[in-house]
């Protein structure tokens, strides 16, 4: 009798043994990564803050933008073949990705140090720096703002307010050769009417600003240098931002993103919300983006 109550509790601490092994076993399984689960279910979910050109809803609900449609064709390219938006305050979207609100964010933001704390970027798809509209032909020889320092005849328009009237005075621009104006379309008529004889601008505020105008007289300067403030370049770059554990899905988008570059299918992407080539992102690389700036 004692020799059998043995062998049942042998038997029962084998069996309870091999039940918490298959506990063990489901816990510890590997849980499925979100580019995993996005492939599986046939959409992400994006926070994105309501912002022409990057990410906007249009009256009819669809979701576009710059940010937007890059990302569709690459999460198409890798097989993800919806997009979900989740309407976010800018100041919010990073929170809200790491708190899992979103999968990834879709807004243009522009890559920092600071942020690539708190979340990784992909490679970036676009650039924005400052940019020049000048006269058809540009007879004044105007390729960057110490052009304009360097020749006392120039002035150049400038809305009241805008980082640019500072730019202008650090290239060494003097006062008397900046006209400031209430906003875009009146830096266009100064340009316009010969009062001034360029007009700056962010790249794409000056794009839209010179598409309105559909005047064949003016163009903007496409080999404008930017200029350098204080030792740092003023370009920003902008980019899909994942959160950091996700590395797989980043790396899948970023290998999407190199393609659509060597393909030309980036430019002529962006081109439709506002961006040309001096847009484009160039070689430039979310880690040399990231990296700390010494102060």
């Amino acid at each position: 009798m004692k020799r059998f109550r043995k062998l049942l509790a042998a038997a029962l601490a084998l069996s309870l043994l091999g039940l918490a092994g298959c506990g063990t076993t489901d816990s510890g399984s590997k849980a499925k990564s979100t580019l995993e689960t996005a492939k599986e279910r046939g959409y992400v979910v994006v926070g994105f803050a309501n912002e022409k050109p990057y990410a906007y809803q249009t009256p009819d609900g669809k979701l576009t933008g710059e940010a937007v449609e890059v990302a569709r064709t690459a999460l198409k390219n890798m097989g993800i073949s919806e997009m979900k938006g989740e309407l976010t305050e800018f100041a919010s979207l990073i929170p809200g990705l790491n708190a899992k609100r979103f999968d990834m964010i879709t807004a243009g933001m522009f890559i920092n140090p600071e942020r690539a704390k708190e979340v990784d970027f992909a490679n970036p798809e676009y650039s924005i720096g400052e940019a020049i509209a000048v006269k058809k032909g540009n007879p004044l020889n105007l390729h960057s703002y110490k052009d304009i320092a360097a020749n006392p005849e120039v002035k150049i328009a400038v809305p009241g307010g805008a980082i640019e009237y500072d730019y202008l005075l650090k290239s060494g621009v003097p006062l008397k050769q900046i006209m400031t104006v209430p906003d875009m379309p009146a830096a266009l008529s100064a340009l316009q009417s010969g009062r001034a004889d360029a007009l700056t601008a962010t790249g794409p505020s000056v794009q839209a600003t010179l598409e309105t105008a559909n005047n064949p007289d003016l163009e903007r300067v496409m080999d404008f240098i930017q200029p350098v403030i204080d030792g740092k370049e003023v370009k920003g770059y902008g980019a899909t931002a994942f959160r950091k554990d996700d590395q797989d899905f980043r790396e899948a988008f970023n290998s999407e993103i190199q393609k659509l570059k060597e393909s030309g299918e980036l430019l002529k992407i962006i081109s439709q919300f506002g961006f040309t080539e001096q847009e484009l992102p160039g070689d430039k690389t979310a880690e040399e983006l990231s990296a700390p700036t010494d102060n």
